[in-house]
């Protein structure tokens, strides 16, 4: 699929009430043996990809780093990728705009752009900067002759900076702007979660992690979901296994946990097939 296809294919793929799921890749491998099971579409994860190069979660990471790494897995894959880029590796409004044009000029067909500002004392952008930067990435998705996916990330609650009724404002007023998906991670309940979905009319992203993988797809369905992203969870999941087993090898000796890893084979084998 050229870019122009795959921004319809993706776009198309948001429908409130038919979830799918947006598979977090942490790196090139993972991004294609994800597509090789059958994902539709690979999202990057900001975490996760810190993790990779050794870095924790948070403003580490560069746009230049991260804009590299987007363009390694969308050369890896065929299908639609989306970036996690944090809050747009700016503070203006412009600043974000331009990561959405570098964004598209290296293969991306969606994004996310949240309003965390990565400052101590102060964590999420007031309400109305958070949504000027949202009006200016959507108008940089726009003006693309393709098809570019902008979701508008409300993370006050899963960083501690307000509460629903404002993650569900701000939801509101990213819509109001043009975003094209919303998104507000780690809500309460379920039931807050069905509230967003009823408040707007655009697909409503959660990130299916931690409490949230109690629920099912079809959970998620029923409350009006259009998509379902998992963050770094996998990443994590990678990293409890070598938690785990480094801990058993290097403190008691024991391998017995390496002996259920995956065969190589089986891996070159998802690796070719999951490949461009």
């Amino acid at each position: 699929m050229d870019q122009e296809d795959k921004g319809k294919v993706f776009r198309e793929l948001h429908q409130p009430g038919n979830p799918f799921i947006l598979a977090n890749a942490y790196d090139v491998g993972s991004a294609k043996m994800l597509t090789a099971m059958g994902a539709k579409a690979i999202a990057t994860t900001s975490s996760g990809f810190a993790f990779t190069v050794g870095e924790p979660d948070g403003a580490i990471v560069t746009r230049d780093q991260m804009l590299d790494h987007c363009e390694d897995i969308v050369r890896a894959v065929n299908v639609p990728v989306s970036g996690d880029l944090e809050h747009g590796y700016a503070d203006d409004p412009d600043g974000v705009a331009e990561t959405i044009m570098l964004a598209a000029e290296v293969g991306m067909v969606g994004c996310c752009i949240e309003d965390t500002t990565f400052e101590d004392g102060k964590p999420a952008y007031d309400f109305d900067v958070a949504v000027e930067r949202i009006r200016a990435a959507v108008d940089a998705a726009e003006s693309l002759p393709f098809d570019f996916t902008l979701c508008a990330r409300a993370d006050g609650v899963m960083i501690g900076a307000y509460d629903t009724a404002e993650a569900i404002a701000r939801c509101q007023a990213f819509e109001e702007v043009g975003a094209h998906v919303v998104y507000a991670p780690v809500l309460p309940t379920m039931n807050d979660v069905a509230t967003l979905c009823a408040s707007v009319s655009v697909p409503v992203n959660v990130l299916c992690a931690g409490s949230n993988t109690k629920y099912s797809k079809s959970d998620f369905a029923k409350a009006g979901v259009g998509r379902i992203s998992i963050g770094s969870a996998l990443a994590r999941t990678t990293h409890r296994v070598v938690l785990e087993a480094g801990h058993a090898m290097l403190d008691d000796g024991d391998f017995t946990q390496l002996g259920r890893s995956v065969s190589g084979d089986e891996i070159d084998r998802m690796l070719k097939s999951g490949g461009a």
